[in-house]
C-alpha cells in the first residue's frame, strides 16, 4: 500500500490509523479516492507540526474524500480514525465520509481502535457539520447535544469495545504511578489476552518517544525522539527496533519491500487489483521462526527470549545515548535500525 496504517516524520510527528465502519459506508466506497494510509503517508509528508498535519488530512479529505479497495486483491472498504501526536500536543481525528470531528487530547491517556469515540466533546470539526447529519436524517436536533459517535457510528462489534477498553485500563494501569515508559507500551501492544495484539500476519507495530524538550526530531538542542519499529508481524513474538531521523540516517535493505516499478497494483488504476510480493527480507526471515513454533515450540522460545534480550539492551543503550545526545551521536544512530535489524535477522537462520 501507499505508507501504511502508522508512522513518523523528521518534524516529530506521529501518526496511527484505525479503520472505522460508519454509517455512511455505501456504494460510494467504491469509487477510488484517498484510503487511510494515503492520508497518513500525506500527514506526514506535508506536516511539521501535529495541528498541521490533523488540517493537511482533513483538507484532503474534504476535497478528495475517502474509498477504495483497503487491501491488496481484497474487498474490504472503510472510514478512518487517526491519532496524531508531536512533542508538545496530540489530536485524535474520527471520520464518516468526507465529515470529521477532532479531539484534542489535554491529560491523561488516549487510544483509538475500530470504531468511533468522539461524542459530544470535540475542538475542531468539518464545516457545517451538524447541519449536514440533520440533512442526511441522521441527527435530529430534539434528540438532544449532538454526539458524533452515536450519529454515525455502525453497531459496533463487542470485541472492538473490548479491545477499546482493554486498551484504554492497560494504559491507565501502567501510567498510574505517574510514569510511562517505552517498555511499558511495548508491553501493552505485545498483550494478547486483552485483544490489543490481535496477532495479524501483516501489520507492525510501532512505538514513539516524543520527549518535551524536542523542538523536531533531528535537531541537537536536546533529546531527540526515538521510534522503535518491529518491521515484522506480531509485536508478541518481534523485536522493536531504534530509530532516529539523523542528516544520513538509513534504515538499511533489510527492511524494504520490493520494487515492482510500473507494475506494481498501487500504481495501476484501479488499485490494488492484484496481488504482488511485498515480503522484505525480515520479515521472510522472522516467517522461519513462526514455523517453529509450530514445530518446535521449545526452540522458538529459546530464540525468542534472546531476540528479547537484546532488545532490552538496545532500550537501555539507547537511554543513555538519548541523555547526552548531540550532533557528535550521529554517527551512532545513522545505521542502528539496520543494525539491529540484521542482529535480529541473524537469530532467525
Amino acid at each position: 500500500m501507499w505508507g501504511a496504517e502508522m508512522g513518523a516524520n523528521e518534524k516529530g510527528v506521529v501518526i496511527g490509523n484505525e479503520a472505522v465502519w460508519t454509517k455512511l459506508n455505501g456504494a460510494e466506497d467504491y469509487t477510488e479516492c484517498l484510503l487511510g494510509m494515503d492520508l497518513l503517508r500525506l500527514g506526514l509528508e506535508r506536516g511539521s507540526s501535529a495541528r498541521e498535519s490533523l488540517e493537511v488530512i482533513t483538507a484532503l479529505l474534504e476535497t478528495h474524500g475517502q474509498g477504495g479497495a483497503c487491501a491488496e486483491g481484497g474487498d474490504m472498504y472503510y472510514h478512518n480514525s487517526f491519532i496524531i501526536a508531536d512533542c508538545t500536543e496530540a489530536w485524535v481525528l474520527e471520520t464518516a465520509g468526507k465529515l470529521w470531528v477532532a479531539e484534542r487530547v489535554t491529560e491523561g491517556v488516549r487510544n483509538i481502535s475500530n470504531q468511533l469515540t468522539i461524542t459530544t466533546k470535540y475542538d475542531l470539526s468539518s464545516p457545517n457539520l451538524v447541519e449536514k447529519a440533520t440533512g442526511l436524517k441522521l441527527y435530529n436536533p430534539e434528540d438532544g447535544e449532538f454526539n458524533f459517535a452515536k450519529v454515525f457510528d455502525q453497531d459496533s462489534m463487542s470485541s472492538v469495545i473490548l479491545r477499546f477498553c482493554n486498551g484504554r485500563k492497560l494504559m491507565k494501569k501502567y501510567a498510574e504511578n505517574g510514569t510511562f515508559s517505552v517498555t511499558d507500551m511495548m508491553n501493552i501492544l505485545r498483550d494478547t489476552d486483552s485483544g490489543i495484539n490481535r496477532q495479524s500476519g501483516t501489520c507492525g507495530s510501532q512505538v514513539s518517544m516524543l520527549p518535551r524538550n524536542s523542538t523536531s526530531a533531528s535537531i541537537a538542542t536536546g533529546m531527540p525522539c526515538c521510534h522503535w519499529f518491529t518491521g515484522t508481524p506480531d509485536p508478541a513474538v518481534s523485536m522493536f527496533k531504534p530509530f532516529i531521523f539523523t542528516p544520513n540516517v538509513s534504515i538499511g535493505h533489510l527492511t524494504t519491500s520490493p520494487d515492482h516499478g510500473a507494475d506494481d497494483p498501487a500504481r495501476k488504476q484501479p488499485r490494488f487489483g492484484g496481488k504482488v510480493e511485498r515480503r522484505h527480507p525480515l520479515y521472510i526471515a522472522h516467517e522461519k521462526l513462526l514455523t517453529l513454533q509450530v514445530q518446535s515450540e521449545a526452540k522458538a522460545s529459546a530464540i525468542i527470549k534472546n531476540v528479547r534480550d537484546l532488545e532490552l539492551n538496545c532500550v537501555a543503550d539507547m537511554d543513555e545515548v538519548l541523555k547526552c545526545f548531540d550532533e557528535s551521536s550521529y554517527s551512532k544512530v545513522n545505521e542502528l535500525f539496520a543494525h539491529m535489524s540484521n542482529m535480529e535477522s541473524n537469530f532467525y537462520k
